[in-house]
């Protein structure tokens, strides 16, 4: 349903879908394969139904232990076949969650060839990128707008092309970000240092915004440019952890930007 919600009403062809499989068992009441196997088949469901690309990530929380969190990746390696493309770790900063403990399970999840996001550089200590780059390697940042003020973040993040995931709209209403004058600092600030960045949602139905909404208002207010949109689009696709995003069929991909969609179930 979500993914043919995009495509009919944005014309989404690749889209990946985020969620934490053990929010969703009700406290152990279902089997946590039943729950994974059910988002499998509705992404099959919607490749017959429209010439789209999906792909799940699974969320770990920092709110849980890291035995629960550990299931959750085992489970994501398990599912890989399945349309299982990657691992995120998400939810506020905790006391209780230590970036060290997770360095042998996130490299075990790369190994198996699972894309990794941390969502970090929002609500922490402004270290905090550069210390998550270091210990968990990383392929993509989620938020990451705090490293714009850390010299030694932004260097680590061009020299190991690690893509941050940009969210202007949810960085706004969450007053991480001041208003449109600091995102303007802070874009200035990844071109300068080279580091790679896409443009996303966070949530397009919770917060009523779209890809085509966030580029539209940083076009209309200067920026970034019409060419610095297009690299945006091609960063998306490249950065994905949807593979052979190029398989669908071309003429259903126009007319509109051919965007990779962030959204978060948690």
């Amino acid at each position: 349903e979500v993914v043919g919600g995009a495509y009919r009403k944005n014309n989404i062809t690749t889209m990946e879908l985020r969620f934490n499989p053990m929010k969703r068992n009700r406290g152990g009441e279902q089997d946590l394969a039943h729950i994974i196997a059910a988002a499998a088949r509705g992404m099959d469901r919607a490749m017959l139904e429209y010439p789209v690309k999906p792909g799940l990530i699974f969320c770990l929380d920092r709110a849980f232990p890291y035995e629960l969190n550990e299931i959750i990746a085992e489970k994501a390696i398990a599912w890989r076949d399945r349309g299982i493309v990657g691992v995120d770790i998400a939810g506020p900063e905790s006391a209780t969650f230590r970036v060290a403990d997770y360095r042998k399970l996130m490299r075990r999840v790369r190994q198996y060839g699972l894309g990794l996001t941390v969502h970090t550089g929002e609500s922490g200590p402004v270290d905090e990128v550069a210390r998550v780059i270091e210990l968990l390697e990383p392929d993509r940042i989620g938020h990451g707008v705090k490293s714009a003020y850390d010299p030694r973040a932004m260097a680590m993040l061009e020299e190991r092309g690690i893509v941050l995931e940009i969210c202007p709209t949810s960085n706004l209403n969450t007053r991480v970000v001041s208003g449109w004058d600091e995102f303007r600092w802070i874009f200035d600030q990844f071109r300068r240092h080279g580091v790679r960045f896409t443009v996303s949602t966070d949530g397009p139905e919770m917060l009523q915004t779209y890809i085509r909404d966030e580029l539209s208002t940083l076009g209309r207010l200067g920026i970034l440019s019409v060419e610095e949109q297009e690299q945006v689009a091609a960063t998306s696709m490249a950065a994905s952890f949807v593979p052979n995003v190029s398989d669908v069929p071309l003429p259903q991909r126009r007319p509109a930007p051919r965007e990779v969609v962030e959204r978060e179930e948690a």
